[in-house]
């Protein structure tokens, strides 16, 4: 009997199997062509389910599966040719929806996996503990590139504020500006408000609550990421690492030389707000800095390798996503950006902040 479920979903099982046939978690390089690190072995697996947790010990040729009625053993090997299955049919699906392989329904049932996406609500995955039983889980999210979820920061609530100073337009102008071009053109809108004298100054985030999480990292990181979008928008620079060297030369902070250059400011700045967005930073919740349930990042390649990224290895973990992650164009229409509003007597221009990993 086969089903269908989404790429994501069935990503996140695959994730879970590959995991225990391989038996371990190889921590990557910033580059990720350089191979592993090191390779931490897992001694158990826990994650959530609709009727309770499930711990999937990893012996030397069988997985021990645990839980509340539950108590079976099944070949790592079998596990092994599962996982492999499901990949084919990922690489093979030509749509979001992807039909079970044959068999996978029953292999599924058998070890106790009924849902494919795990149920918690601290926004992990998964929780490994490494080497040994008694040691403490790891908690991880994943992202995976055959399943198509990427994003790190996406949403209304990363909107950010731009005061249309220069020139007083009149209303009929302002609505001339927001008729131009398709929705998604905001880069011709923008153009638009500088052909007519007018300039976008950057004003706020326009949510309070994601405003405040970024001034976490930094008092001044708003004005920081609202620069890196207006250079998306008006220069076409997508990857993070390259919005960055624009951003020393644009220096948008006014901040010496030796910051810069010397000690690395706006590099250091950039992945700290990746980092903390890896790791469980929303806009729409509190972020106070402190330790969050996402200890970790795993990751799916195109080929179907897990590679892990975590706390215990913070630069290359920081490196990884300064060099893999870029800016996208967020939808106009959902997010709700990319025209002129007026608010208390002044127009603003919002543009969105989307965070993504890189697709290949």
């Amino acid at each position: 009997m086969a089903f269908e479920a989404t790429k994501r979903e069935w990503s996140e099982v695959y994730l879970l199997l590959r995991l225990l046939s391989d038996g371990y978690v190889g921590m990557g390089r910033s580059d990720m062509e350089k191979g592993d690190l090191c390779r931490m072995p897992i001694a158990v697996i826990r994650r959530e389910e609709h009727d309770g947790t499930r711990f999937y010990k990893v012996e030397e040729d069988t997985i021990h599966v645990k839980g509340e009625n539950i108590d079976k053993r099944f070949s790592r090997e079998e596990i092994g040719c599962a996982a492999a299955r499901i990949l084919q049919a990922l690489h093979e699906g030509d749509s979001n929806e992807i039909t079970s392989p044959d068999g996978i329904e029953e292999f599924l049932n058998d070890v106790s996996i009924y849902d494919l996406e795990a149920r918690t609500e601290d926004r992990t995955d998964l929780h490994i503990a490494f080497y040994g039983e008694e040691a403490p889980f790891v908690g991880f999210c994943f992202r995976s590139r055959v399943g198509g979820v990427l994003s790190l920061l996406e949403g209304r609530a990363a909107n950010f504020k731009f005061e249309q100073t220069g020139i007083r337009f009149a209303v009929p102008t302002v609505n001339k500006i927001n008729a131009t071009g398709e929705p998604g053109n905001v880069t011709e809108r923008m153009l638009m408000i500088e052909r007519l004298g007018g300039v976008l100054k950057y004003s706020d985030v326009a949510d309070k609550v994601f405003r405040n999480n970024l001034s976490m990292i930094d008092l001044h990181a708003g004005r920081l990421w609202g620069e890196m979008i207006r250079t998306m928008w008006l220069e076409g620079i997508t990857k993070i690492s390259d919005l960055t060297e624009s951003i020393k030369v644009k220096n948008p902070l006014k901040i010496n030389d030796d910051l810069i250059h010397k000690q690395g400011f706006y590099e250091y700045k950039v992945k700290e707000t990746l980092l903390a967005l890896a790791t469980g930073m929303r806009p729409l919740k509190t972020y106070t800095g402190r330790d969050n349930a996402i200890s970790g990042l795993l990751f799916v390649t195109g080929d179907g390798k897990v590679t892990g990224y975590g706390n215990a290895f913070r630069k290359q973990f920081a490196d990884f996503l300064f060099y893999h992650t870029r800016l996208e164009k967020g939808s106009v229409e959902k997010y709700k950006y990319g025209y002129l509003e007026r608010e208390n007597g002044k127009y603003y221009f919002k543009l969105n902040l989307k965070i993504s990993l890189l697709k290949r």
